[in-house]
């Protein structure tokens, strides 16, 4: 399994609120996060550089060996790559090549859904939308000398889920090699997007319990905060890195064994795949469409 993912300063990131550690993280983390939605193992990594000219090399030196921590941590090797000199003094330009295995009968792919199956989701959403929601206004208040800004208060939590996602390999690799998902997809442009994804290529739809959904209390909080809506944000914005996959009611005894397996992460039952072609949220008692989420050139989308 091969996979490329690249971020670019202005777009994927900001240097006013991520460190040079958290930028080499997330370089690696939505790599190994394809890798985890197809059941993968990682073994090689391969990092490309386009430095501007004012870039120091103990910024390098931090990149590099946040990278690093993350690849040892999944058993990854970085065996090559690329360095090249930027034109422009702000634009960093990170771009990520990995490469995995996983056993042909133990692939997970987003095309082999099927009708009654039901969905699952692990850990929570939204956290990583409001971590960025919060930097980002945390930034502009500072460069406008503005102390008026909504409460930064016990954000920690979200900050980090934003600069140092956690990808999934563990429980990617858990469901491919006990076949216990018929389709799984990483959520790095959001759930709405991701359920889009899912029953277009394996032509069904879903229904989503909206009182289901794993929204932390902190990112409920902080999307009220700012008077916004938890369950829209949660459901459109990208960055959560979680994996959405379909079981059968059947594969309930391979779940279990899988759960066991990954410890702590926690698996949430959040809907079910349908043999209508749409995919709606019930709340309230009724059914509404869910919208097609994150859509990379959209004019009123914010550098990620």
């Amino acid at each position: 399994v091969v996979t490329t993912d690249g971020l670019v300063e202005g777009v994927h990131f900001n240097r006013d609120f991520c460190t040079p550690a958290d930028i080499g993280h997330r370089a690696l983390a939505v790599n190994l996060s394809d890798l985890a939605a197809m059941g993968a193992a990682p073994h090689y990594i391969l990092l490309s550089l386009a430095l501007p000219p004012t870039t120091l090399l103990g910024d390098i030196d931090q990149l590099i060996d946040a990278l690093l921590a993350l690849a040892t941590q999944h058993r990854a090797h970085l065996v090559g790559g690329n360095i090249t000199a930027s034109t422009q003094a702000s634009s960093l330009h990170l771009e990520v090549t990995a490469v995995g295995s996983v056993k042909r009968r133990c692939v997970l792919t987003r095309n082999a859904a099927r009708a009654g199956d039901i969905l699952y989701l692990s850990g929570d959403i939204g956290s990583a939308a409001a971590g960025l929601a919060s930097l980002q206004q945390r930034s502009d208040a500072q460069n406008r000398s503005d102390k008026n800004s909504a409460s930064q208060a016990d954000m920690d939590r979200c900050h980090q889920r934003y600069r140092q996602p956690n990808p999934r390999v563990k429980l990617g690799m858990a469901l491919g090699r006990n076949r216990a998902a018929r389709a799984c997809i990483d959520l790095s442009d959001g759930l709405a997007d991701a359920l889009h994804q899912v029953t277009t290529a394996s032509r069904v739809g879903a229904r989503i319990n909206a009182d289901a959904l794993p929204i932390h209390p902190q990112t409920v909080q902080w999307f009220q905060s700012i008077g916004a809506d938890p369950l829209t944000e949660a459901l459109t914005r990208g960055d959560d890195y979680e994996l959405l996959f379909s079981t059968p009611p059947s594969f309930r005894g391979r779940l279990s064994h899988v759960k066991k397996q990954v410890g702590d992460i926690s698996i949430t039952p959040i809907g079910v795949i349908t043999k209508e072609q749409t995919v709606v949220l019930h709340q309230n008692g009724t059914n509404i469409a869910i919208p097609n989420g994150f859509e990379h050139f959209s004019e009123s989308q914010n550098h990620r």
